[in-house]
């Protein structure tokens, strides 16, 4: 049986397992099961190593502090900072890689517009570097929000109607609203929001957060999280399987 797994934080909602379990069962491929690598700390790491399966994801918070302990990266996860997939080799060896970049990359691309050429990065932890990576390889300027910014970013106090008339694209990457936090989201002059802006939320559960809709009130393009999660999942897949 080959064993592949998401490592994480408190994960028991994971989309990652789910979706495997139900590729599997569709696909017939009746020789590969996927777990949950629930850690509390990352040197519990070298435990989960020890088994030596076939390949893994890697959630928050972890995605960065994993680093270290891989033998080496691809170029993107290299320059992106952080890792999401992580393949075994046949030697034993163990190589980051990073498709968040590739699932948002995708899932924002069908919804571009000329006017779309700055965007606000909420959040500065792994997954935010991923998505500035995507918005550096389609030419889109960014800027990080941040509850604590430190240099080249900005504060959520620092949001005013001129931000959001020069950055018509507004991503969520923070866990804020994530279920069963629902009726949370991150502190933003919503008002601000028009038809010509996209709200995007890495956050797929629940599948419209408040984030979402506050946007929508104010007739923003909204998207979730799932379509990334389902390509990135995907990318993951064919990694381990090359």
């Amino acid at each position: 049986m080959k064993t592949y797994g998401l490592i994480g934080k408190n994960i028991d909602y994971s989309f990652s397992r789910n979706y495997f379990k139900q590729k599997f069962e569709s696909e017939k491929i009746v020789d590969c099961e996927y777990v949950n690598f629930d850690i509390k700390d990352i040197k519990e790491i070298l435990f989960v190593f020890e088994n030596q399966n076939q390949g893994y994801n890697v959630t928050i918070p972890y995605k960065e502090t994993i680093i270290p302990f891989l033998d080496n990266l691809n170029q993107d996860a290299q320059e992106i900072g952080a890792v999401n997939t992580i393949k075994v080799h046949k030697d034993g060896s163990l190589e980051g890689f990073n498709t968040d970049f590739y699932g948002f990359y995708e899932s924002l691309i069908p919804h571009l517009k000329s006017h779309h050429t700055k965007a606000l990065i909420l959040g500065t932890g792994g997954a935010s570097k991923a998505v500035a990576f995507a918005l550096k390889k389609l030419k889109i300027d960014y800027q990080f929000v941040s509850r604590n910014p430190k240099s080249n970013e900005i504060s959520y106090e620092d949001l005013s109607k001129k931000e959001f008339e020069v950055a018509k694209i507004i991503i969520n990457t923070t866990p804020i609203g994530t279920f069963p936090d629902v009726e949370n989201c991150p502190n933003l002059p919503y008002s601000f929001f028009t038809e010509n802006h996209i709200a995007f939320d890495l956050i797929y559960n629940p599948q419209e957060t408040k984030f979402l809709q506050k946007a929508k009130e104010n007739k923003a393009i909204t998207i979730n999280g799932l379509q990334m999660l389902i390509l990135q999942a995907e990318k993951a897949w064919e990694i381990w399987n090359s």
